[in-house]
């Protein structure tokens, strides 16, 4: 991109590192040229005028902060004088090179949440290896490649963040009819959508409308969330512009041109009962107008097992949309008990498994005790970088037992909030449930029990790190089902589970224990 060459010993020698996914994801951007002007991560000069002015430092407008942060140790193995020793190696999650940066700047950032230091750093990229692995990969075309394709005149442009319902899919052909223009859709595929889906199963929703879809070029970006509406809208109409996009049809939230492709917005459509139709809202009498459902009504009727009702969804749509999120009742789970040692929680969850597992309806897993302290947490210590990480590896294995429609159910202390939602997030990302189920026992009461005489080391100052005592515990905020066994029996404590889990779809009532 900016004739930076090294030699391939030079390479060879070089530190390597990978990044995190939304750091990988604008990595991609700037090797396609989806972020041009933009050659590479930004450095101080430009970064300071970005998050200032929205600008470069050379007035170039420009929405959002493009940066890397790496390791304190690796950088301070780097000469930044010297270009044959400045050179870091970037790999995916796999460990496969995917560029080579130039580090031209570095600044220090302070620790992470483990106690490691972090530096900024900024500097050009060069494509390595192949370009990538993963689903989809004929759809992830750069930004000349497509605009070599496309017909001359006017290109409408829609960002394809949801599956495509009816509502939308009017909204498009009336925007590409009015305009006579060819329809570039792109599929945001640098993580989950806003409704949690994974990217391949968006794109393979949106491609079950393309029947319903006048002319169509499809594109994967990979487009990530910043958390910021009005710059991601920029960078969003930036990215359109840069794949050839001359009108960008909204999504229905902020949409900013920032110079770039110009943005429609358009009126709310309905559903007409008389015949059938799709029309602007307003040209309809409410006694025969039917809305378009609400993201959290579709999950709702998915969630039951119900069929979305073609009038609002065509079928191809719905077909995989209940295939990524079917009923509850088959649907993979983690049930993820949290508590102070001698709350009770292990015993609950032994006997929640015993019941699923009576049934026969259900792969149960039960990740708890000697199992996970020999298999998962040989090795690790109790302080909070290693009581993390043993959450992460549970969350993990759970996350994974869930994708494929099993049954979870994990047991350990988890006293810090961070780690708990660190959990979560891995079982949704995998198409799983996740329910918090906090054993909510009084600290006086768990030490009363203190069957291994843990809490009395405590006391004496013979033991540290113990959770309640010399070591926080997070309450929980979001739990799903809150259990005190000071005030309950195991039985009843394993029914309150098994009924939350029957009346919310996760089990069906005939596997509930008589």
């Amino acid at each position: 991109m900016n004739g930076w060459v090294l030699p391939e010993d030079v390479l060879r020698d070089a530190p390597s590192y990978t990044p995190r996914p939304y750091e990988l994801a604008d990595l991609e951007l700037l090797l396609s040229g989806a972020y041009a002007p933009l050659t590479g991560f930004l450095g101080r000069a430009d970064l300071t005028s970005v998050i200032r002015r929205g600008r470069l430092a050379d007035d170039t407008p420009w929405p959002v902060a493009v940066t890397l942060e790496l390791p304190s140790d690796l950088v301070e193995r780097l000469d930044l004088e010297n270009p044959l020793h400045r050179a870091v190696v970037i790999t995916d999650p796999e460990g496969a090179p995917v560029a080579a940066l130039d580090v031209t700047d570095a600044w220090q950032l302070g620790q992470d949440r483990h106690g490691e230091g972090r530096h900024g750093v900024g500097g050009t990229v060069r494509r390595l290896g192949d370009g990538g692995h993963g689903p989809f990969q004929r759809l992830r075309r750069s930004p000349e490649e497509i605009r070599s394709v496309l017909p001359p005149g006017r290109v409408l442009g829609f960002v394809a963040d949801r599956p495509l319902h009816r509502p939308q899919l009017a909204q498009i052909a009336h925007a590409a009819r009015t305009l006579g223009a060819h329809l570039l859709l792109l599929i945001p595929i640098g993580e989950p959508g806003p409704d949690g889906l994974p990217p391949e199963v968006l794109v393979r929703t949106v491609f079950a409308a393309r029947d319903r879809m006048p002319a169509t070029t499809f594109v994967a970006v990979p487009m990530s969330r910043r958390g910021d509406e009005i710059r991601d809208a920029l960078l969003r109409a930036r990215i359109a512009a840069a794949y050839g996009v001359t009108h960008l049809l909204s999504t229905g939230e902020t949409m900013l041109s920032g110079g770039g492709p110009r943005v429609l917005v358009p009126r709310e459509l309905a559903y007409d009962n008389r015949d059938g139709q799709w029309r602007w809202r307003d040209d309809i009498p409410p006694p025969y107008r039917k809305l378009a459902l609400r993201p959290e009504e579709i999950d709702d009727l998915l969630d039951r097992g119900f069929p979305l009702p073609e009038w609002h969804t065509p079928p191809a749509v719905a077909r995989e949309l209940a295939r990524a999120h079917p009923a509850r009742r088959h649907r993979g789970l983690v049930l993820f008990f949290t508590g102070l040692s001698g709350s009770g929680k292990s015993t609950i969850a032994r006997n929640v498994a015993d019941a699923l597992r009576e049934s026969g309806e259900r792969t149960v897993t039960l990740l708890d005790g000697d199992v996970v302290r020999r298999e998962l947490s040989a090795g690790l210590t109790f302080s909070k970088q290693d009581r993390d990480l043993n959450i992460r590896r549970i969350g993990w294995v759970a996350a994974e037992i869930g994708r494929h429609r099993g049954l979870a159910i994990c047991c350990p202390i988890a006293p810090y909030a961070q780690a708990r939602a660190t959990a979560r997030a891995m079982a949704r990302v995998a198409g799983a449930g996740f329910l918090l189920i906090w054993v909510a026992t009084p600290l006086e009461v768990c030490e009363q029990r203190d069957r291994k005489g843990l809490y009395a080391k405590a006391r004496a100052g013979q033991l540290t790190g113990m959770t309640g005592i010399d070591d926080p515990y997070e309450e929980p905020v979001d739990a799903e089902l809150v259990i005190d066994t000071s005030n309950m029996s195991v039985d009843q404590a394993v029914g309150a589970v098994i009924d939350y889990l029957t009346e919310n779809g996760w089990v069906e009532p005939r596997m509930a224990p008589a």
